[in-house]
């Protein structure tokens, strides 16, 4: 049904127009009680055996909704009401900021794949921390916040911006995560080489630490798919140098071999998210665990389009997996059929628990 939808009206609107009137529907849905509450048994149905402990919280799961959807934290509800476990809002800079001239969003259907060179459009750490602090919880879900660096800021002076949005953010996050792979915002990549990225992420940990006494934010570090592998080794061996929580693997990519779509549609410059993401996305999540092993917790994203690509990723090392362009191609039952075929294929693995899972594949291609 929602395919067919998507054809016949989604397909025909320009994509951030159509992204809005869904984003408003989803939030509209949430505010109307009896509503939410139908559709969460609908859409959520919880699965016992997919319980999952990471980053010491607990979760219903470990299918996330990814950063990019819910840059200002205003739908978490919303998309808990879907039956995401957990929801990263983000990306948040320390100033508002509208973000790059549109148009700046591009479906390439041929490929299940988007193009967005969005450029971190938000309302800003301070707005947004205000929002989460007068947020009430309809619906128990674990909420990551995403931040980056604000545009007119100078990458010198990157680390001063994160901490901005970090003393403000952090006491609102059950994790917080230090996005230094997005595309679309000039030298923030360059902010990926372990000389700029230890200062930068020393900084944030303090900041947090300062900020919240009552408990430990997890720290966690957003990576690109383009790095080498030898980069990626690097960022692997930092994070457990600073005792990192975590690291995400991947961010969109520049990359656009193999592409079936239109040369009008594939030549736009940005992140490419989506289908063709997957090989290289597991690539790098599969060498970041056999470099860091259990030390650290693991997030696999990009490509993720159904519950195999889900297992995969867990199989590969990822304790959690988070999904967004597929959500736009799936629809509402998204995050449902993920939960629903992750427990088929639990229940028909070796596995007693998802935990058990994790790494498997990558430790027995090491062994």
């Amino acid at each position: 049904m929602y395919k067919l939808f998507f054809r016949l009206f989604f397909s025909r609107m320009d994509p951030e127009r159509a992204h809005h009137l869904a984003f408003r529907w989803i939030r509209l849905a949430a505010r109307v009680p009896v509503l939410r509450t139908f559709l969460a048994a609908a859409l959520a149905p919880r699965h016992k055996e997919l319980r999952t402990e990471a980053l010491g919280l607990r979760m219903h799961g470990p299918f996330g909704l990814a950063a990019g959807f819910d840059k200002n934290a205003v739908a978490i509800d919303g998309m808990a009401m879907l039956g995401f476990d957990h929801v990263e809002i983000g990306t948040v800079t320390g100033e508002p900021q509208p973000g790059n001239p549109k148009k700046r969003l591009f479906r390439l259907v041929a490929d299940r794949a988007l193009i967005n060179r969005m450029g971190f459009n938000n309302d800003g750490s301070a707005a947004v921390a205000e929002r989460l602090h007068a947020r009430v919880p309809v619906f128990r879900t674990v909420v990551g916040v995403n931040i980056g660096k604000t545009k007119v800021v100078p990458e010198a002076e990157a680390a001063a911006d994160y901490v901005k949005s970090t003393e403000r953010l952090a006491r609102h996050a059950d994790y917080l995560v230090v996005n230094v792979s997005s595309p679309n915002t000039p030298g923030l990549r360059n902010l990926q080489a372990t000389e700029s990225l230890r200062p930068l992420l020393t900084a944030v940990r303090e900041a947090a630490d300062r900020t919240v006494t009552g408990r430990r934010v997890p720290l966690l570090v957003k990576i690109a798919p383009d790095l080498a592998d030898e980069d990626v080794d690097a960022v692997a061996d930092l994070a457990v140098e600073l005792g990192l929580d975590g690291i995400i693997a991947t961010n969109t990519t520049i990359a656009r071999e193999g592409l079936k779509s239109p040369a009008s549609l594939t030549g736009e410059t940005g992140g490419l998210s989506g289908a063709p993401l997957k090989e290289r996305s597991l690539e790098v999540l599969r060498r970041l665990y056999a470099r860091v092993g259990d030390r650290i917790t693991l997030v696999g994203v990009g490509g993720i389009e159904n519950a195999e690509d889900a297992w995969q990723r867990i199989l590969a090392g990822a304790t959690l997996v988070q999904g967004y362009s597929a959500f736009i191609y799936e629809g509402p039952f998204y995050a449902r059929a993920v939960h629903k075929g992750l427990a088929a294929r639990l229940n028909a693995s070796p596995y007693a628990t998802l935990a058990e899972a994790v790494g498997a594949d990558t430790r027995k291609a090491a062994a």
